[in-house]
């Protein structure tokens, strides 16, 4: 349904503008029809940005990402009006969407005036309450009120029944319960797995891992705004093979048995290592090579892929180079 294939985006920073910064570098994946994929990673790590390029909220600066086989970046016009018919976002801060001196149910008579501006004032209006029945609201409580009357829940099924009106096909779910109290986030989670079953596509945005276990099949783990691993939920979590989706793992408290910080984060003073894998700086099993050498992602097994240099074959790995000024710290094998 959804595919990204080789998506950067690059900032330029610096004096004058002239240095690069890659926010998401060469990432590839798939959300499929009706399949709920997470997208992993810490602040920083570029989840959002892939987000805001899928709903054209920022320009791809390499790559292509295709929606049913078309090329997103080329819509204009009904083209466009219609992808957003069938894509929509909501965001992590529920009362940004809004402006406070309008009352909240005002995005759905926008919606009405600009895409059913067909549809007759009673029959748009039958629509929207049973729009905000399908998401657990009652419409004699929250129309009509302003942002600040409601709760940060209530304002996010808002944005999920402003979806549902549009009959969208796929759902861009970014942090959408870090805001929210435990009961709420329940609701939420509930909500977005029922639209699951009736067919919606979901990239599930978070760096909770425990939501991400719960709600999708597939994750896609990234740092530093590279895709370090993806694959089946199952295997991502029960047998996690990159070293910073196992800190991840082992950072996440367990209530069967004492927390211990299970990875040391290392830091690795490299004059030059643009070029090397991502998370040299803090990985606790980095070799020399991997200050130099970017490993790609690839198959370890069916559904699981990695970039590591440890899961490579030594054939197609490049002899380690000395570098000018390197100190590394000791390193164990994987």
């Amino acid at each position: 349904m959804l595919k990204l294939e080789n998506v950067s985006k690059v900032y330029r920073v610096g004096a004058f503008g002239g240095k690069a910064l890659f926010a998401v570098n060469n990432v590839s994946f798939e959300v499929k029809q009706g399949e709920v994929v997470s997208l992993i990673g810490e602040s920083g790590s570029g989840k959002s940005t892939i987000g805001k390029m899928i709903l054209r909220l920022l320009d791809v600066t390499a790559g292509k990402i295709t929606y049913n086989g078309t090329d997103i970046s080329s819509l204009e016009g009904n083209a466009l009006k219609d992808y957003y018919r069938q894509v929509q976002g909501v965001f992590q801060d529920p009362f940004s969407s809004y402006n406070p001196i309008f009352k909240a149910d005002r995005i759905f008579k926008v919606l009405h005036e600009e895409f059913f501006p067909e549809v007759p004032a009673t029959e748009w209006q039958k629509r929207v309450e049973h729009a905000l029945s399908s998401v657990g609201l009652n419409p004699a409580h929250v129309l009509n009120k302003y942002p600040h009357q409601l709760s940060g829940g209530q304002l996010q099924r808002f944005l999920i029944a402003r979806a549902l009106l549009l009959d969208i096909q796929f759902l861009v779910a970014d942090e959408i319960i870090s805001m929210l109290d435990a009961s709420t986030r329940i609701d939420v989670l509930n909500l977005l797995a029922d639209l699951k079953s009736r067919g919606l596509s979901i990239l599930f945005i978070t760096h909770d891992l425990s939501l991400a276990y719960y709600i999708s099949e597939r994750a896609v783990i990234l740092y530093k705004g590279y895709v370090v691993e993806q694959g089946a939920v199952e295997k991502i979590f029960h047998t996690p093979l990159h070293p910073y989706t196992r800190m991840l793992m082992d950072s996440v408290p367990r209530m069967d048995r004492k927390w211990e910080k299970g990875i040391s984060l290392l830091e690795r003073q490299v004059e030059e290592f643009r070029n090397g894998c991502p998370y040299f700086e803090r990985c606790p099993v980095a070799e020399k090579i991997c200050a130099v050498y970017r490993p790609p992602l690839f198959d370890v097994e069916p559904d699981h892929a990695v970039a590591c240099v440890h899961y490579q074959s030594p054939s197609d790995v490049p002899k380690p180079v000395a570098l000018p000024h390197q100190s590394v710290h000791p390193t164990h094998s994987a």
